[in-house]
Parts: structure tokens; C-alpha cells; sequence
């Protein structure tokens, strides 16, 4: 193969390699790069434009509950309208890749949401062998199932979800039911 050829060929080589991680990399961080993307293009937006780019779904379509339960506690997304099919599947994908990226230990997208690392989270990253997250489908949206044994992973979970309560001003209880 002569030179110009041999070149076309790298470039072309490099190009479908490029394409192809490019497409692993968004299937696998569409919620990351949008949460980024958000705090990039405004950083003086408010939570609620964070959390509509962040989140992927309009906050104003959805109601969010944060609930204390003895053994952790659930974060709840509900599409406020039954017919909006729309916003109760970006809720459902949100919350499938929440509890996914805090099971490894990635806060981001709250981070971004807030414009600040939420209370809990650094205690949440240390123990998060020791916590699950478990998402649930519910007829309007879903759920993340926080639960761990340790006492402390416990009490930076419900330090993260009443920070939680009180930036989203959700008007959950602030002690676990």
C-alpha cells in the first residue's frame, strides 16, 4: 500500500473508532453529560433548570418524595399527570441510572443539581459496599430502595435525603417512619 492510501485508511480506521466509542460512551453517560452539560452552560441557573437538565424531565411535571426509613430510605418520582407516558419513562430511566451511579459510588448528577456536594454524600461514597440501591418501577414513575446494615452509611443516608427534603422543599418528614 502506498502512503496516501495507508493515511486515508488510518483516518478512516480512527474515525469508526471514534464513532463507536462515542456511541458507548452516550448510551452509557447520556445522564452525566447532561448533568454537566447543564452546569456548564449556565452556572447561575437555578436548581430547578439544573435538575430539568441534570434529570432529563421537566420538574414541573413530576413530584419528588424523599422518605426516611429506619433502614435508609427511598427516593420516589412520580409524573403528576397518568397520560404523560413521557415524563413517567424519563423518570423511570433517571432513576434506573441513580441507583446504578450511586451504587458506584457517582453522586454527580446531585451534585450538579445542587451546585454542591449534598450532606452524606462523601460517607456514602466511602461505605457504598455497604449500601444497596434498588430501583422499582411504580405505575407513575419509580423508585430508588436505599437500605444498609451500617449504622453510619444509614445516618449519611438520611443526611442526604433531608438535604434532599429541604432543597426540593418535597415537605417529607425529616425522621425516619
Amino acid at each position: 500500500m502506498n502512503t496516501n492510501r495507508k493515511l486515508r485508511w488510518s483516518v478512516i480506521l480512527a474515525a469508526l473508532v471514534w464513532v463507536a466509542l462515542a456511541s458507548a460512551q452516550e448510551a452509557d453517560g447520556h445522564h452525566q453529560a447532561q448533568s454537566q452539560a447543564a452546569h456548564q452552560q449556565c452556572p447561575m441557573m437555578s436548581t430547578k433548570d439544573r435538575a430539568d437538565k441534570g434529570m432529563g424531565f421537566d420538574q414541573a411535571k413530576t413530584t419528588h418524595h424523599f422518605l426516611l426509613r429506619p433502614d435508609g430510605g427511598v427516593i420516589s418520582v412520580e409524573a403528576n399527570d397518568a397520560k404523560d407516558t413521557e415524563s413517567r419513562d424519563q423518570v423511570r430511566m433517571h432513576l434506573a441510572h441513580i441507583a446504578k451511579a450511586f451504587a458506584e459510588g457517582d453522586f454527580d448528577i446531585p451534585m450538579v443539581v445542587h451546585d454542591q456536594t449534598p450532606p452524606g454524600v462523601p460517607l456514602m461514597k466511602a461505605r457504598r459496599d455497604q449500601i444497596r440501591y434498588q430501583f422499582e418501577e411504580t405505575e407513575n414513575g419509580g423508585r430508588v430502595v436505599i437500605s444498609s446494615g451500617d449504622a453510619d452509611a444509614r445516618i449519611a443516608i438520611h443526611e442526604f435525603l433531608a438535604f434532599q427534603i429541604r432543597e426540593h422543599k418535597t415537605g417529607d418528614s425529616l425522621t425516619a417512619q
